[in-house]
């Protein structure tokens, strides 16, 4: 459902050992322990059929910063 393009390189990696090339690609995997745990890893950019999938939430975490006003203090 979204690419993994600048995501950290363990997600990338899962990804790609989930065996996902390009987006909106479908496979079918085995149903174990294993698959369940990397799926569960990185649900924010896969879908899993029978269940909905939900766009990921903003940060509440985000520490949002005031703009910087070097350029004013230059006198410009």
């Amino acid at each position: 459902m979204k690419s993994a393009i600048g995501a950290r390189p363990e997600i990338k990696a899962t990804v790609e050992s989930l065996g996902f090339r390009r987006m909106n690609q479908t496979r079918e995997l085995p149903d174990n322990p294993a698959v369940r745990g990397m799926l569960r890893r990185v649900n924010f950019l896969v879908a899993v059929e029978g269940e909905p999938w939900e766009r990921p939430k903003r940060s509440q975490y985000k520490i949002w910063r005031a703009r910087s006003n070097k350029k004013h203090q230059r006198g410009h």
